[in-house]
């Protein structure tokens, strides 16, 4: 239940007063002062209590009993099967003869005001690749450059200056094992994204993965012929995800999310260079100490151990 902002007394309080006079024989006078409320509230709490119980010591809406001049439910009923069509609200105004005012508000108490809300939400599509290698996903995450104490740690933008550039974190996760590898660069351009994925297969590789396919979003740097021979000289399948679905790519951002949260967003750092020394023991500690939900409370190590059939490699992956 929520509490008017300005009640002194909860539910039990209420109670309390009205039992202190009921059974205590305190005078109404007495009640209300050890209560630290007026006569006039105590009285009334008293009269609910009386004719309902304690079940009338709650707080009531506010709203009115009757609306005389609320829309008939028929009318309110046509204006959400037009808005079903994808009419505007001026529009079903115009075709019911109503204020556009009215329609809008009658389309905000349905939740049918955006376009979107008009569309049944598409069901969860989770999936789990069966074998190491066989589908990696590959994003990248601009973050701001540390050249002196952010908004973050002051908690104001006042007197703070522009210009301090951009860091790129691109990162890479199995979509079989959630293993995860990650680096902070200075671009995303094609020439530092083509080695990323180099170092990135050669890390997955140390540790008995073999890429077959990646997964990107439509970037420039993936969709550039350089992208495309550096796929084709490490044998590895590219695909890119359906323009404006991020949730295609949904391990790598949810690993993003993740990433920023923990590591980039989770303590403080001086410089730039503090939070990039602090990626590589955050990712060992997500890659061998951290359970994830999605794997059943197994690390990644641990999954890839158990997939691989090799349990040496849950400690030194």
């Amino acid at each position: 239940m929520k509490l008017h902002a300005n009640a002194k007394l909860t539910p039990s309080a209420r109670l309390l007063l009205c039992r202190r006079i009921e059974e205590g024989h305190r005078s109404l006078t007495e009640a209300a002062e050890a209560a630290g409320v007026s006569e006039r509230t105590a009285r009334k709490w008293l009269a609910r209590y009386r004719t309902e119980g304690a079940s009338g010591l709650s707080d009531r809406s506010s709203r009115p009993r009757r609306i005389p001049r609320r829309t008939a439910p028929d009318r309110e009923r046509a204006a959400l099967a037009l808005r079903r069509t994808r009419m505007t609200a001026d529009e079903i105004a115009a075709c019911l003869e109503m204020a556009p005012r009215t329609v809008s508000r009658i389309l905000h108490r349905a939740g049918m005001s955006r376009l979107r809300s008009l569309d049944p939400p598409e069901p969860p599509n989770r999936y789990e690749t069966p074998r190491p290698g066989q589908l990696v996903h590959i994003d990248v995450k601009k973050l701001g450059r540390i050249d002196r104490i952010g908004h973050r740690i002051s908690g104001t933008r006042v007197g703070q200056r522009k210009g301090a550039g951009w860091e790129h974190v691109h990162v890479t996760i199995d979509g079989a094992t959630r293993l995860a590898y990650s680096e902070v660069l200075t671009d995303e351009k094609k020439e530092t994204a083509c080695a990323f994925l180099e170092r990135a297969v050669a890390w997955f590789a140390a540790r008995q993965i073999v890429v077959e396919r990646v997964l990107t979003d439509n970037g420039s740097a993936y969709r550039s012929h350089l992208h495309r021979q550096t796929c084709a000289t490490l044998g590895i399948r590219h695909t890119r995800t359906r323009a404006y679905r991020p949730r295609t790519n949904g391990k790598a951002e949810r690993f993003i999310k993740t990433l920023t949260e923990r590591w980039a967003y989770g303590q403080s750092y001086a410089t730039s260079a503090e939070r990039t020394a602090a990626l590589a023991p955050w990712l060992r500690f997500y890659n061998q100490m951290r359970p994830h939900r999605s794997l059943n409370r197994q690390t990644p190590a641990d999954r890839l151990a158990w997939l691989l059939g090799n349990n040496v490699l849950a400690n030194h992956s």
